[in-house]
């Protein structure tokens, strides 16, 4: 990676290539990870540059300043590609969009009533390439280009093909972060019209299907470093049964492969001064008791339940067999049984959602389904309850489960991902746990955790206050992930391995 004489930490120069930012525009974690790892990285010295496409959501876009006006020549094709550069600031921090309204003036940003647009991989095909154009018009020489899935994939590609004899990036070296596998840019030869060198040399290893090339293959193939948003999701992606079809790919780059959990933003998420929530509440166990105690009295107002002091257990997740929903279906009527509460908040798969409908409408005075996405009532959800529901089939990172440990809200979840690398299992290592894990992806292992948690509540309410106390003392900082990925940048041994956060027994 860089190498650079060096008594301290040298200052990087970092182009951040995401398709997504937080306060911009945000479909998912990897808008969070695009504003907050940059600011990181700023914060610990280092110059740092976004790029990210000017879609028409985009806030602020219209009054924003033309940095550049050009065109992207590609040498195959008789008329250049023209686009703008427009400077929007996250933070302190540059923004550059890539204003091209034919691949970016739309109403949504990949998709249009869950069909994806049809060119969505000439879309970012044209985004890769002018990430690396508007560098060399603008005048900054990156030492490292950070890119993000499959959008990105290209970049590293373009680098060491179209870029390989260019002085102006001799020294440029790439990587690009796995936020989830399981979505890998395929698309048709037919799409890559802006991107010659693909066509003009078959390149095997990066096809998917004899007719279609991945975009993430092909950052997995040609950047220097890989890296998963966890250590367990690292391991996970060089196995069969984790890389969803491109195991072999990662195992080639077993090696270059790190593993970093992300960060919380704990000035979004704070019990101590969200403003959500009924009663802002601290760690000590007076505070987090009445705290608690209002926010969920509140939240059982919001969903018309009675105010009964039941266990009260949220999930706030898009209505995915990812996230598990598959586990909970079949033993969500056996647990309604026990004196318990549950609330449900998301959106997505029509049929996971009238599944939750039809048990929410036949148990309304102890299940909730709320279909939407509601920022406040997460929150809400987050604070009232007494444990989060995360049992996905696999989690890349996660963020609800870290969330729910700054709040007291015990996590219980499976052991995939960052979930594994993030929350302590009550039942293997009690004195530090900070929640409840189980492994077999079936209802049936989902169900006898629920049972246990119910049993620790009911049974042993000061050790599930001590647990509470526990989870509240873990902290996931951005500046302490931030320094994981400089070390990387700079090509340091490959320190990043499976941790959880800090906890002293309570």
């Amino acid at each position: 990676m860089v190498t650079r004489n060096k008594p301290s930490t040298p200052s990087l120069r970092i182009l951040f290539v995401a398709s997504e930012v937080d306060g911009f525009v945000k479909t998912g974690g990897l808008a969070d990870v695009a504003k907050s790892l940059p600011a990181a990285l700023q914060a610990l010295g280092h110059d740092v540059r976004i790029v990210m496409p000017c879609y028409r959501p985009v806030a602020a876009r219209d009054e924003a300043e033309t940095a550049l006006t050009t065109e992207l020549y590609v040498p195959t094709q008789p008329q250049a590609v023209p686009y703008r550069v427009k400077t929007l600031k996250s933070g302190e921090i540059p923004v550059y969009a890539v204003d091209a309204p034919h691949y970016f003036d739309r109403p949504e940003i990949y998709a249009e009533n869950n069909q994806g647009y049809a060119d969505n991989g000439e879309r970012f095909a044209f985004f890769s390439a002018a990430s690396l154009d508007l560098c060399e018009k603008i005048g900054f020489q990156p030492d490292v280009v950070h890119c993000n899935d499959w959008h990105t994939g290209l970049v590293p590609f373009l680098l060491r093909t179209r870029y390989a004899d260019n002085a102006f990036f001799a020294q440029t070296q790439s990587v690009i972060t796995i936020h989830n596998a399981v979505f890998q840019g395929i698309f048709n030869y037919d799409q890559y019209s802006l991107i010659p060198e693909l066509i003009q040399h078959r390149y095997v290893q990066l096809e998917a299907g004899s007719a279609n090339i991945s975009m993430l293959k092909a950052g997995v193939a040609y950047a220097d470093k890989v890296n998963a948003v966890s250590p367990n999701y690292a391991k996970e992606l060089v196995t069969e049964l984790g890389a969803h079809g491109m195991a072999r790919d990662f195992q080639q780059r077993a090696s270059d492969l790190y593993g970093i959990v992300n960060g919380c933003d704990y000035g979004d998420w704070n019990p101590e001064s969200d403003p959500f929530i009924k009663q802002n509440y601290k760690a000590n166990k007076v505070s987090l008791a009445r705290g608690k105690k209002a926010c969920k009295r509140d939240l059982q107002q919001q969903v018309n339940f009675p105010q009964d002091d039941v266990p009260l257990y949220g999930m706030v997740c898009r209505l995915t067999e990812q996230k598990g929903i598959h586990y909970l279906l079949p033993i969500l009527q056996d647990f309604l049984l026990n004196d318990v509460q549950i609330v449900v908040v998301g959106s997505g798969d029509p049929k996971l959602a009238a599944a939750l409908r039809e048990i929410s409408e036949a148990h309304s005075d102890k299940f909730a389904f709320v279909e939407a996405y509601n920022n406040p009532l997460a929150h809400c959800v987050e604070a009232g309850a007494d444990f989060f529901l995360m049992p996905s089939e696999f989690e890349p990172c996660g963020l609800n489960q870290i969330y729910s440990l700054v709040y007291g809200t015990l996590p219980i979840v499976r052991s995939v991902g960052g979930l594994k690398d993030t929350v302590i299992d009550y039942d293997t290592t009690p004195q530090v746990a900070t929640g409840f894990i189980f492994d077999a992806p079936t209802p049936e292992a989902l169900l006898i955790k629920l049972q246990r948690s119910l049993l620790l509540y009911c049974q042993r309410p000061q050790e599930f206050k001590r647990l509470q106390q526990n989870a509240m003392a873990c902290r996931f900082e951005w500046s302490e992930a931030a320094e994981q990925y400089v070390r990387m940048y700079l090509g340091e041994e490959h320190t990043a391995q499976a941790t959880v956060g800090d906890v002293t027994p309570v």
